[in-house]
């Protein structure tokens, strides 16, 4: 139990350290004096144990609130610490010069271009300043042709700019531009330059072999697959970037079901299963290296989002379980998965939504979903009909309060949406999957496959379209308050310690 306490403190304590110094600076010197703090917490507590208790002070029976406290604030100034290493990445000096100006700038295509209905984003980074200790990044605009690809190394001429936040139409919130850009070192954009190919093939080799894989497996989905279940069918098997298009996301997101149009958890979930029964011939040791690898090399060749990772650290977490063992605990893996990913890249706790929906919804499947589907009785067990409901709830309940804060919507046809919706995702994954793998040797034998594809797909935008047109699908919440998002999961964290207590509290009567 104590190294349970001292677990949960400690990354309770690093993400407070970062989430504290994402909004406040106080200097270099701060982590330090946290440091400082800490030991002096300890002090106290070891002095004050010895002068009221006998028990040692880490007794696995009780440990004294304020060694808990030295834990807390010990791991923030860690967390304080690891922000402050992180802050001035993607600002080259050389740059900072020429803001506003137009320049001449040459680069490589670090990430897997985002293509967009009008127009491709390009991440570059630059090659102005080698022996700068970290390399700068500028978001290019451009136009959708011609296409570039990871890898690319491109000359640039345009007017090199800071990013600037903004409020979108008709809503109170502004969006932090600026650091949602930081968090992955991006510090200046440019609109519309000219550019150039000056060559192919720069880059990470692996990165590179995996997306030029996708690319030629999107390209048999497409020669097969009419668009839009095309693009859609793209995201749900492999990560697709390419754009199903304004209107269609927009629906999917008054909808609800915006999380089937990229990959999520649900997907890398389905793509782990099917990695570990397809290896279940290999020995155990084996089984569980491939299926690791396997699954890491798929997060890289699906761009690796927050969601992504997450998911793929969990799977390969209980790869791990499985093949020592271990007690696979899912909140202390999902925990852990977190706790990794700020380590990495501390800004995604604050500035990364798409990490923070992840975790949270991950958070209601753990601790919410099975308590409601204990209530969903009169919903049929058929095609897990009853457990889509229940997670589909969990997860709205969890992610509500960021969403009307981050987004100000609330989908009121989600529930039925994706109770039609997410029973046919395995299946479409599953003929979209054979339908691109097979393409590469005929695709005259995978049209097959293709066709059963399409036809889900097909259902799935149909459902979309039918609820999206509904007048009361989603209603507009323009300010949502810090404050509230605060108190909303205040009192879900307060309803789960209580829910915890009653429960222990009733076994010990049971074995009293």
């Amino acid at each position: 139990m104590t190294r349970d306490k001292f677990f949960y403190f400690g990354l309770f304590g690093f993400a407070l350290g970062i989430f504290f110094r994402s909004f406040y600076d106080f200097g270099a010197s701060f982590w330090q004096f946290l440091i400082f703090l800490a030991g002096a917490i300890l002090v106290a507590g070891l002095i004050s144990h010895k002068a009221f208790h006998k028990a040692k002070p880490f007794s696995e029976k009780k440990v004294s609130p304020l060694f808990l406290i030295s834990v807390i604030f010990f791991a923030a100034s860690l967390g304080v610490w690891r922000f402050d290493f992180s802050v001035d990445k993607g600002i080259v000096p050389k740059l900072e010069e020429k803001v506003d100006q137009t320049v001449l700038l040459e680069g490589i295509i670090s990430v897997e271009p985002d293509e967009r209905e009008n127009n491709t984003k390009l991440t570059i980074d630059i090659e102005e300043d080698r022996s700068a200790s970290s390399a700068g990044k500028i978001l290019v605009t451009v136009a959708p042709y011609p296409k570039f690809s990871y890898g690319d190394k491109v000359k640039l001429r345009g007017i090199l700019e800071k990013p600037k936040n903004f409020n979108e139409p008709d809503d109170l919130r502004q969006f932090d531009y600026i650091s949602y850009l930081a968090k992955d070192g991006i510090g200046y954009v440019m609109f519309q330059p000219a550019i150039i190919l000056v060559s192919k093939n720069n880059g990470n080799s692996v990165k590179r072999v995996l997306f030029n894989f996708k690319n030629s497996f999107l390209e048999n989905v497409g020669a097969m697959i009419p668009e839009p279940a095309g693009a859609l069918s793209g995201g749900l098997v492999v990560g697709a970037k390419r754009s199903l298009g304004t209107e269609w996301l927009e629906k999917f997101r008054v909808v609800g079901v915006i999380h089937i149009v990229v990959l999520s958890g649900y997907n890398i979930t389905i793509v782990a299963e099917f990695i570990m029964r397809l290896l279940a011939f290999l020995p155990r040791f084996a089984r569980f290296s491939f299926g690791g690898l396997a699954i890491i090399f798929f997060a890289i060749m699906t761009g690796g989002s927050a969601t992504v990772v997450r998911a793929s650290l969990m799977a390969i977490l209980v790869i791990v379980a499985r093949a020592t063992g271990r007690l696979y605990d899912i909140t202390r893996a999902l925990l852990l998965a977190g706790f990794l990913m700020i380590l990495h890249n501390p800004k995604i706790l604050v500035f990364d939504t798409s990490f923070q929906l992840s975790f949270l919804s991950t958070l209601g499947l753990i601790y919410l979903s099975p308590t409601i589907e204990k209530r969903l009785g009169f919903i049929t067990e058929k095609l897990q009909l009853r457990q889509i409901a229940a997670a589909t709830i969990a997860t709205q309940i969890f992610v509500l309060p960021l969403l009307l804060y981050q987004m100000g919507q609330l989908s009121l046809v989600a529930l039925p949406a994706n109770l039609l919706i997410l029973p046919t995702i395995p299946w479409t994954m599953l003929f979209g999957f054979l339908a691109g793998a097979i393409g590469f040797v005929s695709q005259i034998i995978a049209l097959p496959f293709a066709f059963i594809a399409y036809i889900l797909l097909t259902f799935q935008l149909k459902i979309v379209a039918f609820f999206a047109t509904l007048s009361f699908a989603s209603i507009s919440i323009p300010y949502f308050p810090a404050w509230a998002l605060f108190f909303c999961y205040a009192v879900f964290a307060f309803l789960k310690i209580l829910s915890k207590r009653k429960t222990t509290f009733v076994s010990r009567q049971q074995c009293g």
